[in-house]
C-alpha cells in the first residue's frame, strides 16, 4: 500500500521524443499530420494538437531515436511532493527538471523502467480549437494516451493502480487468469495510459484524438496524395477494446503514433472494468483480422534516469495470440 497519500494525477500531459532528422520529422508531423509548431529551436520542435492549450509533443534531436519522458499533470505542487516521497520511499530514481513552458518537472524512473515525468505548472496558450482557419490536415485534436510493452503487465498495472490512483477500465485476460494487457485512465475516457505484453520497457505509441472517424479516413487520403501510404501500418480499423476508430502510422524513426476516435467515458467510480480473452480477435479488431507481427513485436526504447537508453528484458510470459500475420 502507499506510503503517502495517493498524488492527484490529472491526465497525460505530453511525450518527448528524439529524432535523428528533425527536417524529415517535421515533414510527418507538421506538413503531413497536421500538428501545430508552438515553438522551434535549432534542434528541438514543440508540437500540439488545435485543442492543447500547451505543448504535447516535443521532437528532440539525438543520434539514437528513443523516448525521453512521458509526462502527466498533476492537480498541485503538493501532488509532486507527494509523488517525490513515494519515489524516494520505494529507492526509485528521481529528479527535479525544468522544460520549456514548465518549470518545475519532477523525473521519476518508475519501477518497470519508464522514463516519467510529472509537472503542475505550465505556460498556457490560446487553444486553436476554432482558428478553423489554422487548421492543417486532418485537424488533430488532442493528446489521448500511450501505450507501453512492460515484461510484467500485472504488476505495473496493479502499482499505477494502488500508488498513483489509476483507475482500470479494460484488460487483456487467459485462460489461466493472467493478465496480458490493462488500459488505465486518470481523465475519464479509456486510458492515458495502457500496458501490454512484450519485450519491455518500450513504448507501443502515443495517441492523439480526432474528432470523428472521417478525419482518419482523411488523413489517409492525405498520405496517399503524399505518396506517403508506407507511413500506415495498420489500418483503418476500430478495436474491441475501447471501440476507438484507429490508424497507426510509423514516424521516419521508427515511432509509433495512433490517431483515435469515438471511445466512451468511464468517469462513474463503480465502473466495472471490461475483460477480453487473450485469443479473441475481436479485441485488436472489432470487424475481425489479423494485426501484422511489428504492431505485436516492435517499438520505440526509452531512455535511463543516467541519460542512456534503457536496457529491456523479455517478458515473463511465453507466447503471443496465434492469429497474427
Amino acid at each position: 500500500m502507499s506510503l503517502t497519500p495517493i498524488p492527484d494525477v490529472v491526465r497525460i500531459g505530453h511525450v518527448v521524443l528524439t529524432v535523428a532528422d528533425l527536417g524529415r520529422a517535421r515533414q510527418f508531423y507538421v506538413d503531413l499530420l497536421g500538428l501545430n509548431v508552438l515553438h522551434e529551436e535549432p534542434n528541438a520542435l514543440y508540437l500540439r494538437g488545435v485543442e492543447d492549450r500547451e505543448w504535447t509533443l516535443k521532437l528532440e534531436v539525438d543520434p539514437t531515436p528513443r523516448v525521453r519522458q512521458v509526462g502527466f499533470k498533476v492537480g498541485s505542487e503538493a501532488a509532486l511532493d507527494r509523488l517525490e516521497a513515494l519515489a524516494r520511499s520505494e529507492g526509485l530514481a528521481t529528479r527535479r527538471e525544468s522544460e520549456r513552458d514548465r518549470p518545475s518537472l519532477l523525473r521519476i524512473q518508475d519501477p518497470f523502467g519508464f522514463p516519467m515525468t510529472f509537472y503542475y505548472q505550465s505556460v498556457r496558450h490560446p487553444w486553436l480549437l476554432q482558428r478553423y482557419d489554422l487548421h492543417r490536415g486532418p485537424g488533430i485534436t488532442r493528446i489521448d494516451h500511450v501505450n507501453v510493452f512492460s515484461p510484467t503487465v500485472g504488476a505495473m498495472s496493479t502499482w499505477y493502480q494502488r500508488q498513483l490512483g489509476f483507475r482500470l477500465t479494460e484488460y487483456t485476460e487467459d485462460k489461466d487468469g493472467v493478465t496480458w494487457a490493462a488500459w488505465l485512465h486518470r481523465k475519464g475516457n479509456v486510458h492515458d495510459l495502457a500496458v501490454t505484453n512484450g519485450t519491455g520497457p518500450r513504448m507501443h505509441h502515443v495517441a492523439y484524438f480526432l474528432p470523428e472517424g472521417a478525419r482518419i479516413t482523411q488523413l489517409c487520403d492525405i498520405l496517399a496524395g503524399a505518396r506517403a501510404e508506407g507511413r500506415i501500418e495498420r489500418g483503418p480499423g476500430r478495436h474491441g477494446i475501447s471501440n476507438a476508430f484507429y490508424l497507426y502510422l510509423r514516424d521516419p524513426d521508427g515511432h509509433r503514433i495512433e490517431l483515435y476516435t469515438s471511445d466512451y467515458l468511464t468517469v462513474d467510480p463503480d465502473f466495472e472494468p471490461i475483460r477480453w480473452d487473450r485469443d479473441d480477435i475481436r479485441r485488436q479488431q472489432l470487424w475481425g483480422g489479423p494485426a501484422p507481427k511489428s504492431w505485436f513485436t516492435e517499438g520505440s526504447l526509452v531512455e535511463a534516469a543516467d541519460g542512456t537508453t534503457a536496457p529491456t528484458r523479455d517478458s515473463e510470459l511465453s507466447g503471443i495470440p496465434t492469429y497474427i500475420s
